[in-house]
């Protein structure tokens, strides 16, 4: 540890323990990384907006403990015979912290909003399957009441679909279909999230924004669904240093923390400690229009390079290699799916490519390896291309690092390919992405809804959240037929087919291991409702009397 980061470590203890509740509060204090790139719900992407959005709002729908759709906003829901249409009938008793009810018209007015070009939103994908959605996303459609999203009465929504989707309530649960309403946000402009703007309708209420410090949340009086919040207050605290926040636990500073994996085997049995599964797929992705990275060979060379059983001793935290993108515990999870360690082709399929070790001395300071292509390439082109060397990108995270340093070494010795690496602060990583995806990223992915077509869809045309910047019909087909599936065995076949193209024929991306949930929480806390979607509802979390 530099000087500089014990300062800061004991900056940040010391301002904990100016801030900490009395002993008798029902308050709880936690931690995240960094603070959440937006709480615009239509725009947020990633799990640490999804981590706060999760309490201060809610949809038509949540999950229980065993992840089945339950009514939230919605209080019940029909659907038509054909599978097409579904009728949302909205409880009257949910309202807005203002004291205006939540009506059919906010779901309506959000969803649109969701849909439209100029939001530029990544999950408008989520709701294509809704008639006119993905005309109107792309801007072939300019009139809002062709889109099936109709208001029946104030607490009736009607929503129609092109095909039956077998999972579209649970789509309903998350954050970028939150209701929105329209007089706040035009009244407020960009500045509707801050703090004394931001009207919601979920169990808490943000009453405090510190950027770079903290946020608080409070109980939301108002708050018209079930259960009632037991906890009066969230404290969440910006700690980036995993060291730090161990620390502060251990100093009782914290309620809950999740340690780093250098801490782990300390806490392997230690009753605070919490292991759970998690629906989480980590994985590297290609740019797959970026060289070297457009010929497929060198893709799989990467992928078979990688001796993924090591990953359990690195992260000791039970984490699973995978070779399958659809992960363990969740349904179309196959573990025969995917290219498996073998280096010797690895090393067949680049001299396949032509890319062997640069013969002679390169100028001072540089390192790199050349592409001699005779022969078409598998998706490039003819050419002499030269690789000053292979940048594998990845957000800063301790986890990340290790990661990253161990396919490194990996790649190295099973390969001869010098990789750098370049790990990048959140936001600029989250934009970078947007712009400009690297040839060679890391990112990861945790169910919105526990369904294979959460993880599949990532991966089609029209996916917002697809950096790899291809595109493939026959896959994009297999998606779009598994979901209007019932028959499991049938579904699974199409999943099957479609993982075949995603990682083995094209290799598009390379998945490392299925996370797991490793925490530690106060006794007072415990048990505590987690479940596999990596989020917790704290408005289920009880205190327990010791």
């Amino acid at each position: 540890m530099s000087n500089r980061t014990i300062l800061l470590s004991l900056f940040g203890i010391i301002l904990f323990s100016c801030s900490s509740p009395k002993p008798e509060t029902r308050e709880i204090r936690i931690s995240l990384a960094t603070e959440p790139p937006t709480l615009d719900w239509n725009l947020a992407t990633d799990n640490v907006s999804y981590q706060i959005l999760n309490q201060l709002m809610e949809g038509l729908t949540q999950f229980d403990d065993q992840m089945n759709v339950i009514p939230a906003a919605a209080k019940s829901w029909e659907i038509t015979d054909d599978g097409k249409t579904y009728l949302f009938h909205l409880d009257s008793n949910y309202r807005w912290s203002d004291g205006k009810k939540v009506i059919a018209e906010d779901f309506r007015y959000s969803w649109l909003r969701l849909l439209r070009p100029e939001t530029a939103a990544e999950y408008a994908y989520f709701l294509f399957d809704i008639v006119g959605a993905r005309d109107f996303n792309s801007g072939r459609l300019r009139e809002e009441n062709q889109v099936g999203i109709e208001v029946i009465d104030p607490f009736t929504l009607k929503v129609s679909l092109t095909k039956p989707v077998v999972f579209f309530p649970a789509i309903a649960t998350f954050m970028v279909t939150y209701p929105l309403r329209k007089d706040l946000f035009e009244k407020y402009g960009d500045n509707w999230t801050d703090p004394e703007n931001m009207v919601t309708c979920g169990p808490y209420l943000l009453k405090e924004w510190w950027h770079e410090y903290r946020l608080k949340l409070e109980k939301n009086p108002l708050y018209g669904g079930s259960p009632r919040p037991a906890i009066d207050g969230i404290t969440v605290f910006l700690v980036n240093e995993p060291a730090t926040v161990l620390a502060l636990y251990e100093k009782g500073e914290l309620d809950i923390a999740s340690p780093p994996p250098v801490a782990l085997p300390r806490y392997k049995n230690h009753p605070d400690m919490v292991h759970a599964p998690k629906l989480r797929g980590y994985y590297y992705g290609f740019n797959t229009t970026k060289k070297p990275f457009d010929d497929v060979r060198i893709r799989q060379a990467l992928a078979m390079a990688l001796d993924k059983s090591e990953i359990p001793n690195i992260l000791k935290g039970g984490e699973q290699p995978v070779n399958s993108w659809i992960p363990p515990g969740m349904f179309g999870f196959d573990e025969s799916i995917g290219l498996k360690f073998d280096p010797e082709k690895g090393r067949e399929l680049l001299e396949e490519a032509g890319i062997t070790p640069h013969p002679n001395p390169l100028p001072q300071g540089e390192r790199g390896y050349f592409v001699e292509s005779p022969l078409p390439r598998g998706e490039g082109v003819r050419g002499r291309v030269k690789i000053s060397e292979i940048t594998l990108t990845f957000n800063s995270d301790p986890v990340n690092k290790k990661i990253a340093e161990w396919a490194q070494g990996q790649w190295k010795k099973n390969l001869g390919i010098d990789v750098r690496l370049d790990n990048q602060e959140w936001k600029s990583y989250l934009s970078l992405l947007r712009n400009d995806p690297p040839g060679l990223f890391r990112l990861g992915w945790g169910a919105d809804y526990p369904d294979p077509d959460n993880f599949m869809n990532l991966f089609t045309s029209a996916s917002g959240n697809n950096h790899t910047q291809w595109k493939n019909s026959e896959f994009d087909r297999l998606i779009g037929e598994a979901a209007t599936q019932s028959d499991g065995v049938k579904r699974k076949g199409l999943y099957d087919e479609a993982q075949k193209i995603l990682l083995e024929r094209k290799t598009v991306i390379l998945p490392l291991f299925a996370a797991t949930q490793n925490i530690l929480v106060r006794e007072k806390l415990r048990p505590f409702p987690i479940i596999p979607m990596d989020f917790v509802y704290y408005k289920r979390v009880k205190f327990k009397k010791l």
